[in-house]
């Protein structure tokens, strides 16, 4: 196949460009810094800002499939700019992307596009399958947003699968390179009372549902990017704490993560309970369903 990626220097990007140019597949990257990327995937990389113009048609054309990975990093303290760029990087910047499909001469048949679990909101215990409500706190209408835009490219007659990712298992970068300082001391433990829902996914895992929407015909819409069992915040410091073979007690208290992080805190104070309806139902072959197991290869690289 023949595959565009946006966002192809990301943490799941670089991953997924070296699962398609492993199976043969060719890829280009649209990317700000087109030299970086080739050198850093060592696959041909073309010059896009996501949020000054139309994607390159020439980029696309005659692709057989686009991954659309790239937007502004939501883990960063919220201020009124970073809120606005995390907003606009993923309805403006996918709108831009659609507006270069319509261009494109021959038009891919399918879009498969980054969305996440903060679409749900803060849903306590709910199982969210992907027909669940949609929230409406920030992150929610940023998502709701983005899919929307990303819906525009089923309009020109593609394909389109929205991946609603989950917490992603990489010790290179994401949430769990975030909390492995504390716990590889000894201090890390549940938050915010730790009752909160973990709705946790290897990045293999990310990776091959990806491939699966890129691939399969049936794969359209919503799909929820988690392993089949969401786990409590306090579980799954247990099993981190297990996996680095230290202690793993120590509370952090909602309070202190918003003292230092503002609104952005919401992301580990809340919480939701994914399950996987869609793929499971589309027979996909989980690689990684255990906590321990999946953190142990996380870890192990």
């Amino acid at each position: 196949m023949r595959v565009a990626v946006t966002g192809a220097t990301g943490l799941v990007g670089s991953r997924l460009v070296a699962a398609l140019t492993g199976r043969g597949d060719e890829v280009t990257a649209l990317s700000r810094d087109p030299v970086r990327a080739t050198e850093r995937l060592g696959v041909p990389a073309e010059r896009w800002d996501l949020l000054a113009a139309a994607a390159p048609a020439d980029a696309l054309s005659g692709r057989d499939g686009i991954i659309h990975l790239a937007g502004e990093p939501v883990a960063q303290r919220w201020s009124t700019a970073a809120r606005e760029q995390i907003r606009i990087s993923r309805s403006q910047g996918t709108a831009n992307l659609v507006a270069g499909l319509a261009a494109a001469d021959p038009r891919p048949p399918v879009l498969v596009s980054a969305s996440a679990s903060g679409i749900y909101g803060d849903r306590g215990d709910e199982e969210l399958d992907e027909g669940a409500s949609l929230g409406d706190d920030f992150l929610a209408e940023v998502c709701r947003s983005w899919e929307a835009a990303a819906d525009g490219a089923s309009e020109l007659g593609l394909r389109v699968a929205k991946i609603r990712t989950g917490i992603v298992l990489d010790a290179g970068g994401g949430a769990l390179a975030k909390m492995l300082p504390p716990f590889r001391l000894g201090v890390g433990g549940p938050v915010a009372g730790g009752h909160q829902y973990m709705s946790w996914i290897h990045v293999e895992d990310v990776v091959g549902l990806y491939l699966a929407a890129l691939d399969g015909d049936e794969w359209s819409g919503p799909v929820n990017g988690c392993a089949p069992v969401a786990v409590r915040n306090a579980e799954f410091s247990r099993a981190l704490g297990r996996a680095l073979h230290r202690p793993a007690v120590l509370p952090v208290p909602g309070i202190a993560l918003r003292a230092m992080y503002g609104e952005m805190a919401e992301i580990v104070t809340g919480g939701q309970r994914m399950v996987p309806a869609r793929a499971d139902a589309l027979g996909y072959h989980w690689a990684h369903t255990d906590l321990d197991q999946a953190l142990r290869s996380a870890l192990a690289g």
